[in-house]
C-alpha cells in the first residue's frame, strides 16, 4: 500500500477555491476562487501564483484549445486571454434569473464545455432551490440546455471510453450517471451510482481516474472518497486538514499528483484556529493512482 501524503503547496486563502485543471504545457495548477472572482495559475516550478480578476464570481475555468482559456463568468461563458487579462463573451444563460450564476464545468472529451447553474448562495449552502440548469456551450458557440430543476450544479466528468456521463447536483447528496453519445453530445437514462453517507457530507467537484474510478470531493466532509461507478461502492476515503473541500484533479508530470482546493467561507473564528489552511491549495501523493489530461474546448 502506497503512503499518502498531504501538504498544502499554496496557502492562497481563497474564500471558495473550485475548478482544479492541470495544464500541462506550463506545469501549472489553474483553478478560481468564485466570490473573489479571479483565475490563478500556479506555476509548480517557481512556485509562483498569476492572477486575473474578472467582473462576477468565476466560477469554472478550462483549456482552449486555440490558446488561452475558457471560463464560466457570472452567467456567461467567456474566453479568457491570460495576457491582455480580458474575458470575451461567447454566450450568455439564464437570463430570465437575475440571481442564478454559473458553479462547476468541464470540458468533454469531444470538446465541448459543459457547465450547470445555481442561485446565488445567502450563506454558504443557503440558496433557492431548483433554480439551476445543466448547459453545454458547443465549439461553434451555441449553447443547448439538456435539464433544469437543479439545486448546485456541480462535479462532472466523462468515462473512458465516453459512453458515461458523471454529474453531481450537490443538494441531492448522489453522484449521478447518464449514457452519453460523444458524437452528439446528448445525454438520457439518468441514474444514481452513490449515495453520499451522513459523515461524507455535500458531494462537490469531482475527476476520474486512469483506472476509470471516480474522485469527490466532499464539502464540509474534509475529504475525496474513491468511488467504483459499476459497484457503487466506496473504495478509498482521504482525509484532508480542512473541513470544506470543494475539488479535486489530477496532474504533475505523470499526473499522479492529485490536487484538491477548498473554501474559507462560512468557517468560524474558532474553527479557523483548527484549520489555519482553509483555502489553500492541497496535493495529495501517493495514491498508487493516475489520472488523465484534462480536455480542451476545441471552440
Amino acid at each position: 500500500m502506497c503512503s499518502v501524503k498531504i501538504e498544502c503547496v499554496l496557502p492562497e486563502n481563497c474564500r471558495c477555491g473550485e475548478s482544479p485543471v492541470w495544464e500541462e504545457a506550463t506545469n501549472s495548477l489553474l483553478f478560481v476562487d468564485i466570490p473573489s472572482k479571479k483565475v490563478c495559475r500556479w506555476d509548480s516550478l517557481s512556485k509562483q501564483v498569476h492572477r486575473v480578476t474578472v467582473d462576477a464570481p468565476v466560477s469554472s475555468v478550462a483549456l482552449r484549445q486555440l490558446g488561452g482559456y475558457v471560463a464560466t463568468v457570472g452567467t456567461k461563458f467567456c474566453a479568457l486571454d491570460w495576457e491582455d487579462q480580458s474575458a470575451i463573451v461567447l454566450a450568455t444563460i439564464d437570463q430570465d434569473k437575475k440571481n442564478n450564476r454559473f458553479n462547476d464545468g468541464k470540458v468533454d472529451p469531444a470538446g465541448r464545455y459543459f457547465a450547470g447553474t445555481m442561485a446565488e448562495e445567502t450563506a454558504p449552502g443557503v440558496l433557492e432551490r431548483h433554480q439551476g440548469s445543466l448547459y453545454c456551450l458547443f465549439p461553434d458557440h451555441h449553447v443547448e440546455k439538456y435539464f433544469d430543476q437543479v439545486d448546485i450544479s456541480n462535479g462532472l466528468d466523462w468515462s473512458l471510453d465516453h459512453k458515461i456521463f458523471y454529474y453531481i447536483d450537490s443538494l441531492s447528496y448522489s453522484v449521478d450517471a447518464f449514457d452519453y453519445d460523444l458524437h452528439t453530445g446528448k445525454i438520457s437514462n439518468r441514474r444514481s451510482v452513490y449515495k453520499l453517507e451522513k459523515d461524507e457530507q455535500i458531494p462537490d467537484g469531482m475527476c476520474i481516474d486512469a483506472e476509470g474510478k471516480l474522485w469527490v470531493a466532499c464539502y464540509n466532509g474534509g475529504r475525496v472518497i474513491r468511488l467504483d461507478p459499476e459497484t457503487g461502492k466506496r473504495l478509498q476515503t482521504v482525509k484532508l486538514p480542512v473541513d470544506k473541500t470543494t475539488s479535486c484533479c489530477f496532474g504533475g508530470k505523470d499526473y499522479s499528483e492529485m490536487y484538491v482546493t477548498c473554501a474559507r467561507d462560512g468557517i468560524g473564528p474558532e474553527d479557523l484556529l483548527r484549520q489555519p489552511k482553509a483555502g489553500g491549495i492541497f496535493k495529495i501523493t501517493g495514491l498508487g493512482v493516475k489520472g488523465i489530461p484534462p480536455y480542451p474546448f476545441v471552440g
